[in-house]
């Protein structure tokens, strides 16, 4: 299992109010686009959030908050919540909510073809290889 599922229905459980929301495998999990950024994710059994630059420093002051290092350097404005921040519905929705306030911040992008609502499971395509000769031509 790349990701908790028994966190993304608790996530969509809070999401499912809004129309805007959709998901997409990221990061080695799956990440929840509002408007088409990303606002939350889950990458293992931790959510990902992202807060933004401005707040971010004190954010990571918060019990069970932590910089965010997926590629072993720190992304500056996205965070992880370890699982013992998420235990209580009220804890998961805050931070679920300050994903989404950064996300709804930035102006809408357009609609993303493999993104997906959240009520349906997000499946993966593998392109064909380009065969020599096809493709532009000079």
């Amino acid at each position: 299992m790349a990701y908790d599922e028994g966190l993304a229905e608790r996530i969509r459980g809070v999401l499912e109010e809004r129309k805007d929301v959709s998901e997409k495998r990221m990061f080695g999990g799956l990440a929840f686009l509002v408007r088409g950024h990303m606002s939350v994710g889950i990458v293992k059994d931790q959510l990902m959030v992202r807060v933004g630059p401005e707040v971010y420093d004190r954010l990571l002051e918060e019990p069970h908050a932590r910089k965010m290092d997926f590629t072993g350097r720190p992304m500056k404005g996205f965070l992880y919540v370890t699982p013992p921040g998420l235990e209580s519905d009220a804890d998961l929705e805050r931070w679920v909510g300050r994903g989404v306030a950064f996300a709804t911040a930035l102006p809408a992008k357009k609609a993303d073809r493999q993104a997906s609502p959240p009520s349906q499971r997000t499946v993966l395509t593998r392109r064909a290889p380009r065969r020599a000769g096809r493709g532009r031509r000079a």
